[in-house]
């Protein structure tokens, strides 16, 4: 068994900032705990300090039992990674060294073929036996079967951007839960999972004996596996961590007892410091005119240094307050119509008609077009007017279809891309970004733009490049540009994957107030929950309807 111990972990920024603040979590054996908080707090950081991808400035990691990672942005893959590669990037370090070593030699044989080189190869087979390699290839053979469907040896070079993100992440998690290292470090494991897959990863979390710290922002994921729950709470001298020693149901009511406990014991302090503070001063005057106070002013003053020696009481986090507005506009009463549109390859032909004002939820399981369905109306339809052309300066990739899906008078798709995929954006800092605009949305000055950041908790990240922001931070600069292009159709894909818990109730509180109809593909069961219209593309290719936001294909039936 195994156990991480995260040893008053600090780390400043390279511009100076505080990002973590003397951090202690110990997470013992077969313990399952989520780590959670605010978009940009160090929740990444802290994982990769655990990992030793990055060192602390102060304070200590302590691991036993080895250490499993899967880290943030598995799942979203698009070089020129093998499946192969990918298993053997989250194996033991002897694995991947061996590994490595193996491809070192193979490459020299074929380049040059020399008698060394052929010896300096078999040693590095000979090495591989040795360091345990063939019963990792054996052990893939089972996470290729569960998670692709085939033999290890069939799938190993083949290139993982052939696989849907949900597929990078199952092989991954397969690996890892298999692997013999007895802690394991998860980054965002659920992201691109759908519910069935979700559910797999609840269960399997649950029943493994391994010590699992996960970082997650699934409010049902996070209740049903962690048995309490660390949060990094932002600071003026960088992040704090709280441990709530409970499941999430019982969560939100104790950080609000907690915090209300800290304002209380503060407020107290400052009282406190306050009456000292006028005692001090009361001596003081009487000692000018009255020696025989000197002594007592000097009592005073010793107790005012000492109560202040000894600090405030912990400081209450800061709060996020961020105000999302998406305002939208009035359109025609059809704002989408779908006539016999058929996914090639993906869904049967299918009618539909979603209304101005409705709030669709799109369901099914990975790769049964969903994301396509969302990708084919943000361009505009089939054959977009003026109009319909998507708000923002990226245009979706075409959608092979047949049949005619149209948007109706005023309505102008808003496209929110679950893999954050903007060229455009790359290179360019937030604070340039808006300044510049684009087609849709005006160029704004120095003042509106910081103003508009602050809204969505990016004050601090407007001289960093869109890239450089994490996974939340780039899904509120997405919604944000929404916000400013005016969309009167929000087309949403995995809104939620990357964002903070009060991220999601910012976005969930927007839109209940947005003038417009938004349509949605998720997986975040809690979401769905909010939505009133639920599409189920089926894995048979058809499309199904839902009177409540339903994950068993069983309970639906079928559309017109």
């Amino acid at each position: 068994m195994g156990h991480l111990d995260l040893n008053a972990v600090s780390f400043t920024l390279s511009d100076g900032r505080p990002l973590l603040d003397e951090v202690s979590l110990r997470v013992g054996e077969s313990a399952k705990v989520a780590l959670i908080g605010p978009n940009g707090t160090g929740k990444t950081t802290l994982t990769r300090i655990a990992t030793g991808d990055l060192l602390p400035h102060a304070g200590a990691v302590t691991v036993t039992g080895g250490l499993g990672v899967m880290r943030q942005f598995i799942g979203s893959v698009h070089d020129e990674t093998t499946v192969r590669d990918l298993l053997v990037s989250v194996a033991p370090p002897v694995i991947r060294s061996a590994a490595a070593e193996v491809d070192r030699t193979e490459l020299m044989m074929i380049e040059r073929d020399e008698e060394q080189d052929q010896m300096a190869y078999a040693q590095a087979i000979v090495d591989w036996g040795d360091a345990g390699g063939y019963e990792h290839e054996a052990m893939w053979d089972v996470c290729t079967v569960a998670a692709l469907g085939v033999q290890f040896q069939q799938a190993q070079y083949r290139q993982v951007t052939t696989l849907s993100g949900g597929e990078q992440k199952r092989l991954v998690l397969e690996a890892l839960l298999r692997g013999p290292e007895q802690v394991l470090l998860l980054d965002e494991p659920d992201n691109y999972l759908d519910v069935p897959a979700k559910r797999w990863l609840e269960q399997q979390l649950v029943e493994t004996p391994k010590t699992v710290l996960f970082v997650s922002h699934d409010r049902e994921l996070i209740e049903r596996v962690a048995e309490r729950i660390a949060t990094l709470e932002p600071g003026a001298g960088g992040s704090t961590l709280w441990v709530h020693p409970g499941r999430f149901s019982t969560y939100l009511q104790a950080r609000i007892d907690r915090n209300a406990k800290l304002e209380e014991r503060r407020l107290r302090w400052d009282e406190e410091r306050a009456k000292l503070k006028a005692l001090v001063l009361m001596y003081r005057q009487k000692a000018a005119y009255n020696s025989d106070m000197a002594a007592r002013y000097q009592a005073a003053l010793t107790r005012l240094e000492r109560f202040e020696r000894v600090g405030p009481p912990e400081a209450v986090p800061m709060a996020q307050n961020l105000r999302m507005r998406l305002e939208g506009g009035r359109t025609a009463k059809r704002a989408v119509t779908a006539e016999q549109v058929e996914l090639t390859g993906l869904m049967q032909p299918f009618d539909l008609e979603i209304w101005f004002g409705e709030r669709v939820a799109v369901l099914g399981s990975n790769g049964s077009g969903k994301s396509h369905f969302l990708r084919l109306l943000a361009a505009g339809g089939s054959r977009p007017d003026v109009e319909h052309e998507p708000v923002g300066d990226v245009v979706p990739a075409p959608v092979d279809h047949t049949g005619m899906a149209r948007l109706g008078s005023r309505v102008r798709p808003g496209w929110f891309a679950q893999t954050h995929e903007h060229p455009s954006l790359m290179g360019r800092t937030l604070l340039e970004i808006l300044h510049h605009g684009d087609g849709h949305r005006r160029g704004m000055g120095h003042e509106g733009s910081a103003k508009a950041l602050d809204r969505y908790g990016l004050a601090k990240a407007g001289d960093q490049a869109f890239e450089q922001l994490s996974g939340g931070q780039q899904a509120r600069f997405q919604i944000l540009l929404l916000e400013l292009a005016h969309a009167t159709l929000l087309l949403l894909d995995e809104p939620t994957d990357n964002l903070d818990l009060e991220s999601s109730e910012a976005l969930e509180s927007a839109l209940g107030g947005f003038e417009g109809t938004v349509v949605a593909v998720t997986h975040d069961r809690w979401f769905a929950r909010g939505f009133d219209r639920f599409l189920v593309f089926g894995a048979d290719g058809f499309l199904y309807e839902a009177d409540e936001p339903v994950w068993d294909e069983t309970r639906v039936r079928r559309a017109r």
